[in-house]
């Protein structure tokens, strides 16, 4: 996504979503003139474990953020979107309904624009009756940090459609049809991770969604109750996922789909990896596929560890991914890999990437009484690699979308 967020955090307790809708309700009524018909919070999310495998039908493990994207809307009767994003000073971006066209001119007018345009778009592509509205957008989701800013905005977009228009569209839906508005309108082949992660995550747990079929299940994650706490080290590397190395690596994995004849790569055994890698010519679809399968292994692996209430010992299985996101996929950066590096050499438990990669974000799993060390460790990293300072935060499973005002 090219831009509505900021960088500041938020709660997400009734008190601090009040008193969000309520600026967001103020600055609407700036732009606009009257109040709106009410405000929608989507959250950003951060993947615990499951990278790269949404849209091979694999599984995933994210939690929400407490940070959130807020669109006060009001409703149009003649056919006008109206888009304000209260973090660019662009002005309002207008667009006729009946000229939306998928990749069409809205990017040229404001590249954040096409996002909830998109998810307008989507709406109609399916059938949905939806008339034109007003849209006044604030977030705290971090930009191109690998942290889903573009999946708040359309979430958070659908749900105050979705009202707005008495669509009644269950979270489920609403997910599948901001995926379609982002692969189809926007023009960039996610999967449904973030969309499913900020549509349906509920406070305090991580979500186990198989991405096939959308089975979901909502796993308790309470670290503090364990002395412990997972970190995000936001590199401040702005990663752009439309530039086709995504789309790239997601054609790869289609390939090696295909050369062993099954419906996507969610379906080769980890049992019998290796037999699948040998029958692949290609060596870059070979690493593409053997990350992929190894893991969806590590997602299970996670769930077993979890459920067995044993969270330290998932530390190894963070790095372990982050290995094969870098060696494997190859989606890596250096600053992720320092701070990977940097943070289990101070003490933590584990540490990866999160995201889509190439910048972005990482994990880290550390106990409660080396967490500040290892923030200084990375930091001191960082700052004798010449890189940009990192912002280092917690990450809190929050709830998923809802309206606030």
């Amino acid at each position: 996504m090219t831009g509505t967020g900021g960088t500041s955090g938020t709660g997400t307790g009734d008190t601090t979503d009040a008193v969000d809708a309520a600026r967001a309700a103020d600055g609407f009524r700036e732009v606009y003139g009257p109040a709106p018909d009410g405000v929608w919070a989507a959250p950003g999310r951060v993947n615990l474990i499951g990278e790269h495998t949404d849209y091979n039908d694999g599984f995933v493990m994210p939690l929400a953020l407490p940070h959130t994207c807020r669109v006060a809307a009001a409703r149009r009767d003649d056919g006008v979107l109206r888009l304000h994003s209260g973090e660019i000073g662009s002005g309002v971006v207008q667009l006729d309904l009946d000229t939306l066209e998928p990749r069409g001119p809205v990017g040229d007018r404001g590249g954040w624009a096409a996002y909830p345009a998109g998810v307008l778009w989507s709406l109609r592509a399916h059938g949905y009756r939806v008339g034109g509205a007003d849209l006044h957008i604030e977030s705290t989701v971090p930009v191109g940090a690998g942290l889903s800013s573009s999946a708040a905005l359309e979430v958070a977009t659908a749900f105050a459609l979705d009202e707005l228009n008495a669509l009644e569209l269950t979270p489920e839906e609403i997910a599948r049809i901001c995926r379609h508005g982002e692969n189809d309108f926007v023009g960039v082949p996610v999967g449904i991770m973030d969309q499913m992660a900020s549509a349906c995550c509920t406070a305090g747990h991580a979500l186990h969604l198989d991405t096939r079929d959308l089975t979901q299940r909502q796993v308790p994650f309470d670290l503090a109750a364990r002395g412990l706490r997972l970190l995000v080290v936001d590199t401040r590397v702005k990663h752009a996922l439309g530039t086709g190395a995504y789309a790239e690596r997601r054609a790869g994995c289609e390939a090696g789909a295909a050369a062993l004849g099954v419906r996507a790569l969610r379906d080769v055994p980890y049992e019998g990896l290796d037999e699948a890698l040998a029958r692949l010519d290609d060596p870059e679809v070979r690493r593409l596929v053997r990350h992929v399968v190894t893991e969806n292994r590590r997602v299970e692996e996670t769930i077993r560890l979890l459920d067995a209430g044993d969270p330290r010992a998932i530390g190894p299985v963070l790095t372990a991914g982050h290995a094969s996101l870098r060696d494997d996929f190859a989606v890596s950066c250096p600053e992720l890999d320092t701070v990977v590096e940097s943070a289990n050499a101070a003490g933590a438990l584990g540490a990866r990437m999160t995201g889509g990669g190439f910048g972005g974000s990482a994990i880290v799993l550390v106990e409660d009484a080396v967490a500040e060390r290892v923030g200084t460790a990375v930091a001191s990293a960082f700052a004798a690699a010449g890189y940009r300072e990192p912002r280092v935060f917690e990450a809190v499973p929050g709830g998923g979308a809802r309206r606030t005002g």
